[in-house]
């Protein structure tokens, strides 16, 4: 199997299979400590629910056999500290098919996870993360070289995520045929960052090169990726740079670090000199784990028939899994951009009367999304905030629909006083007691100027626009304590 080994490539497996390990225990992290609040039977939408009516032919979950939050919690942990060994890197110290049993396992709690998750897990990222696990499997222990098929199949991922974001702009908003997306995406993207204020204030000309500049990165790149070095290793260069300026300018929770993790399977270890490490494979490539990595390049490629059909399909979907495995999906992301930055401001209070003049409201903050414009956008990726990600696709309408289900069940949990959901924001401003009752509105925020920002110190300009949702009454029974 020499004509297999990917020699030369030691490096970047060594630090490929450790980032994914962080990710994979920051993305357990995250759901343990999320669950209750948003999944949990005391939760926006019980999970309990969705396991109840499981299909297992087209649904995949270890949670069908048995269900409940103190498992699912339980079991992330457990998980996310198996992801961390992975990050240290120490099973990869043992013969391969230790890291290949322990990445499977991983991925199929993983997928469990998602599987049940809701609107809650489904995001691009999520899937992602996934199959970086489920390729991660395959690139062997420290002691051996990586197998072309293996490298070759974490490079295909990332064209993946490349060209298809690339081709959905293209097709998509006229704003990225013009160049001019970006004159209105720092400000109305989900969760702006710390520099998006910055991003956003620079002149038009600038805008125009990062919208050219992602164009180039998204679309031609991505082809040399399987093109001989140095063309592949520039390619990822220019992969990794492009999100580097993603993670500084918005967050995206790991999108953009897991696709900066992929991009360094195309990265020589010429190029990887500052490694503190001897990541030289003295073992070669297993006779057994290469005939394993063709088997799965062979899945892959069959796979890949109804991804690439939908990548050239007019009616692209953006976000798409092509089986219950999630494996050799379709991404992209932005196809349209939001002109007009709209939020939800949530408010209560403990008067009596909610429609009297000198009512009294306080407002809840959430953990990353606008509410105080003196507030600076904070950093939160690669952390993923879920529930400020749905406030913002729920104030693109004008009011709360009843399909907005997880909103009137966030106002009832605060109204209730639910520890998981008030666990879920940055301040109650009626904890440990609850408002009598709570609204929400609608409001316009836009980015101040530079001379606006100058006299008042504020990063945005707030204007109502209506009523989200009108009062709600504390009902008279259930009362949850912390």
């Amino acid at each position: 199997m020499d004509w297999l080994a990917a020699e030369g490539y030691e490096g970047a497996r060594w630090l490929l299979t450790r980032l994914v390990g962080a990710l994979y225990a920051l993305a357990f992290a995250n759901a343990a400590l999320g669950w209750r609040g948003l999944l949990g039977d005391d939760g926006l939408l019980p999970a309990r629910r969705v396991v109840e009516r499981l299909d297992p032919r087209h649904q995949l979950t270890v949670f069908a056999w048995r269900y409940s939050d103190d498992l699912v919690v339980r079991t992330c942990w457990a998980a996310a500290a198996v992801s961390l060994a992975m990050a240290l890197g120490l099973p990869q110290r043992g013969p391969a098919w230790v890291p290949l049993a322990l990445w499977l396992v991983l991925w199929a709690l993983d997928l469990s996870i998602v599987t049940i998750g809701q609107i809650w897990y489904a995001f691009g990222w999520e899937t992602i993360l996934l199959e970086a696990g489920f390729v991660a499997a395959f690139l062997g222990s420290d002691a051996d070289v990586p197998s072309w098929a293996a490298i070759l199949a974490v490079r295909w991922l990332l064209f993946r995520i490349e060209f298809g974001a690339g081709l959905i702009k293209l097709r998509g908003d006229a704003c990225w045929r013009d160049l001019t997306c970006l004159d209105f995406h720092h400000e109305t993207q989900p969760i702006p960052g710390p520099l998006s204020w910055w991003a956003h204030t620079r002149p038009g000309w600038w805008h125009r090169v990062e919208v050219a500049g992602n164009h180039v990165t998204q679309l031609v790149m991505p082809v040399g990726l399987f093109l001989p070095q140095p063309v592949a290793g520039i390619a990822a260069v220019s992969v990794i740079a492009t999100q580097g300026w993603l993670i500084l300018t918005g967050n995206f929770a790991w999108l953009n670090a897991v696709t900066v993790v992929l991009a360094l399977s195309a990265v020589p270890d010429a190029w990887l000199g500052w490694l503190p490490v001897d990541t030289a494979g003295d073992g070669g490539l297993p006779a057994w784990l290469g005939a394993v990595t063709l088997a799965v390049a062979a899945m892959v490629l069959v796979m890949s028939w109804r991804p690439v059909r939908n990548m050239m399909s007019p009616d692209q979907l953006m976000n798409a899994a092509f089986n219950r495995f999630r494996l050799v999906g379709t991404y992209g992301a932005f196809g349209s951009v939001t002109r007009t930055r709209y939020e939800i401001v949530l408010e209560g209070t403990d008067a009596e009367d909610p429609d009297a003049p000198d009512t009294e409201w306080r407002t809840y903050a959430f953990k990353g999304k606008p509410g105080d414009p003196a507030r600076r956008p904070p950093q939160v990726a690669p952390w993923h905030l879920r529930l400020d990600w749905l406030m913002w696709f729920a104030a693109m309408t004008p009011h709360a629909g009843r399909h907005d289900v997880w909103f009137r069940r966030l106002v009832e949990g605060l109204l209730e006083g639910r520890p998981a959901i008030r666990r879920l924001l940055a301040l109650d401003p009626f904890s440990p007691s609850q408002p009598r009752w709570i609204r929400a509105r609608r409001c316009r925020y836009r980015f101040t100027t530079p001379d606006e920002r100058r006299a008042t110190g504020d990063f945005w300009v707030v204007e109502p626009v209506g009523e989200f949702l009108p009062p709600i009454r504390r009902p008279p029974t259930r009362r949850h304590t912390a």
